[in-house]
């Protein structure tokens, strides 16, 4: 019947019959296509604390349940540069309608994630990244963040297209820890080239968007070190610096050391390299988080970044009670670094945009984490403990001058 035909008619068929063939193999492709990397169930254990620590990975328990839209008080989106507007919180239960906010709450949050599935679209012939904001009655701007694994990765990055093509204006972190083993566990070198192809797909989507370095867990001599072989091997890959927008790190004080507690050494370092050795004592001496501070705007400052927002993205108590830090000591480190991150300035360090602050936003850490409680705002039901109560508290006051 085919031979039949004329040569035109033979050859339109042949036309439709290729272009269907086509289209297939891309539906299929796109249909069929893997994640980069997907976190792990059980990441490997940590060993942040001197103890060796029995307590299972964090997990959200059934006492936990998420208030309706409706039994959460509605506050405003916190304004630039005011006090709610500069201190967050970390929430790793994912959700924050499990919690009893207060009026006075944290005008952002973040959740190690990109709050994103899939879902079907054209029949269920292909698929699109959704990313699921919190309620805007909720008043808490969400910081979404793309995680990785030796530079895989999560979301991928066309999902990350997806999600920042409809999620426009919002600020992304590129990795959480990737100087630590059990977090993104990724070497300076593929650091640099997992972020190029992060920032390249999300500012190709939504060039509003503002991009962030994924946080050190400290910042240290050997820390530092991990991030100018970030920045050297992205220059001479590229052939241009590193375009960051927002500069973040993280300001925990715990040893460095291939064998003992604390955030060990950064993956690509040599075995035998040791960095601070600090105390369980040191763990909330505000002096040095002070130190830590400095030291991150004066690397800045000597890549010229100086006119660059620094977000602390995590910082908090992380050893238990019974290595002496209880509630009224964690929160006299809570409300002693609220105050420290206010005052700091320094018109050689300073971010000019913001009086020469040297920090412009902190994130606490945690809203409730089953492994590491001592920071918790909230308690196993959602309400708030005595940590938080403080946390509101400090909210309710003028910002200092």
């Amino acid at each position: 019947m085919f031979d039949r035909q004329p040569r035109h008619v033979q050859r339109f068929i042949w036309l439709i019959g290729g272009s269907i063939l086509l289209l297939l193999i891309v539906l299929l492709a796109v249909v069929g296509k893997p994640p980069e990397w997907t976190p792990e169930i059980n990441p490997l254990d940590d060993t942040l604390i001197p103890a060796n620590d029995p307590s299972p990975p964090h997990f959200t328990p059934g006492t936990l349940t998420k208030r309706p839209g409706d039994a959460i008080q509605p506050a405003p989106m916190a304004a630039p540069y005011t006090l709610r507007w500069r201190a967050g919180v970390g929430a790793p239960d994912g959700d924050i309608t499990f919690y009893d906010w207060p009026l006075d709450r944290p005008g952002w949050y973040l959740n190690w994630g990109a709050n994103y599935h899939t879902e079907d679209i054209w029949l269920g012939l292909g698929r699109r990244a959704v990313m699921e904001q919190p309620p805007a009655t909720i008043g808490m701007e969400f910081t979404p963040m793309v995680r990785m694994k030796n530079g895989r990765l999560y979301p991928d990055t066309q999902a990350l297209y997806e999600l920042a093509q409809r999620n426009r204006g919002l600020t992304w972190l590129i990795g959480n820890e990737p100087d630590v083993r059990w977090q993104d566990n990724t070497t300076p070198e593929v650091y640099a080239v997992a972020y190029q192809r992060a920032y390249r797909a999300i500012k190709s989507a939504d060039p509003t968007a503002q991009i962030a370095i994924g946080g050190l867990s400290q910042i240290t001599p050997l820390r530092l070190r991990y991030l100018d072989r970030v920045w050297e091997f992205y220059q001479s890959l590229y052939g241009a610096p590193m375009p960051v927008d927002v500069w973040n790190m993280h300001a925990f004080i715990l040893r460095e050391e291939r064998a003992g507690w604390g955030v060990n050494i950064p993956p690509g370092f040599a075995i035998d390299h040791r960095g601070k050795l600090w105390d369980v004592k040191d763990h909330d001496d505000l002096t040095i988080v002070e130190q830590q501070i400095r030291a991150m705007r004066a690397w800045m400052a000597a890549h010229e970044q100086q006119d660059k927002p620094l977000w602390i993205t995590e910082y908090g108590i992380l050893m238990p009670a019974d290595y002496g830090f209880d509630a009224k000591r964690v929160i006299n480190f809570l409300q002693g670094s609220f105050d420290l991150f206010l005052s700091l300035r320094d018109p050689t360090l300073g971010f000019v945009g913001d009086d020469h602050r040297l920090v412009q936003r902190w994130n606490w850490y945690s809203a409730r984490d089953s492994r590491y409680p001592t920071g918790n705002l909230f308690d196993n039901y959602g309400r708030s403990t005595a940590v938080g109560d403080a946390y509101w508290r400090f909210l309710r006051q003028e910002e200092k001058p």
